[in-house]
């Protein structure tokens, strides 16, 4: 079928939006193909009533994708790259990495309130270990609640009343259209990101020359190049999606910079490091900085989040 291509992604509007980004894309380069899109839902899109840590962290909203690209079902999958594990499955490999959105976490608040405006005991969403292990460094006195469901989903939550305030990632809020909802973009200096936030993974077969030409005219060698530094980071430390890791790459003339963080759930220790080097070392400075916070203590934090997590 060398005139046609599917594309593997998840159903809700934001992984809809990516996908058919991409096949735009596609379609732009080869105007012969007829490329369509193959919805597959996810252990993660089915549970929606546990919070993410307690589902079980890898994979959640990729492993079915992944076994209809084994299968030969589809050509190719589109994720977050957030949501891809450190551990990409045997006889799959990333394509392409395209130019990232904005990387950072965002706060949505009822009264457009910022972080250190919200009230003492503010009601605050969001399910993801990072973001709460940090916000509670921050500001202890919130009161953080589980928040699953798609962006619009957690957008009528805080409309009715449930949350005080909302926070999620600044690139599905923007990609959606509701940056006009934002009160404000959390700084890394605040809320480290998620490895690979903002960025999207086109994940393919390894043996698959006549896709994997296709896909990489898609990939951005600069977010490339720190996405790839804040995966190695994430691999070293052995690090689901569900665990409080974070880190933020930037490539600034001929360096990298990598900043990373392990942390436990109450917030109280969190152990974070910098490092620089030539950009073409981004892997291993990845590598590099995992073993710093390691040498540090990061693992027994991680060894605990797991054991609680489980």
């Amino acid at each position: 079928m060398g005139d046609s291509l599917i594309i593997g992604t998840r159903g809700s509007k934001l992984a809809l939006w990516q996908a058919h980004w991409v096949k735009s894309e596609i379609e732009k380069n080869h105007p012969e193909l007829n490329v369509e899109l193959s919805v597959i839902k996810t252990k993660g899109d089915k549970i929606l009533d546990v919070p993410l840590a307690k589902v079980g962290g890898k994979g959640l909203f990729v492993k079915e994708i992944e076994d209809a690209l084994l299968s030969g079902k589809i050509d190719l999958a589109i994720h977050s790259m957030k949501d891809v594990p450190a551990e990409i499955p045997d006889g799959l490999c990333i394509g392409a990495i395209p130019l990232r959105e904005n990387p950072q976490d965002v706060i949505l608040s009822t009264n457009n309130l910022q972080l250190m405006d919200l009230p003492e005991q503010a009601r605050v969403g969001t399910s993801s270990l990072r973001r709460s292990s940090q916000l509670k460094k921050v500001r202890p006195d919130l009161t953080i609640l589980p928040l699953r469901g798609n962006i619009d989903t957690r957008l009528k939550k805080l409309d009715e009343g449930e949350y005080d305030a909302i926070v999620l990632a600044a690139a599905g809020v923007r990609r959606l259209g509701f940056e006009n909802r934002i009160s404000q973009y959390l700084e890394p200096e605040q809320v480290l990101p998620s490895v690979g936030q903002g960025a999207l993974c086109i994940e393919i077969r390894i043996a698959d020359p006549r896709i994997e030409a296709i896909v990489s005219k898609l990939d951005h060698s600069e977010t490339n190049t720190v996405v790839s530094g804040e995966r190695s980071f994430l691999h070293r430390l052995e690090g689901g999606c569900q665990i409080p890791i974070a880190a933020h790459g930037q490539v600034e003339g001929k360096d990298f910079t990598l900043t990373g963080l392990v942390a436990d759930l109450t917030g109280e220790t969190i152990i974070k490091e910098t490092i620089t080097g030539p950009r073409e070392e981004s892997v291993s400075l990845g590598i590099a900085l995992a073993d710093r916070l390691l040498a540090r203590g990061a693992k027994t934090i991680l060894d605990q989040v797991k054991e609680i997590s489980s």
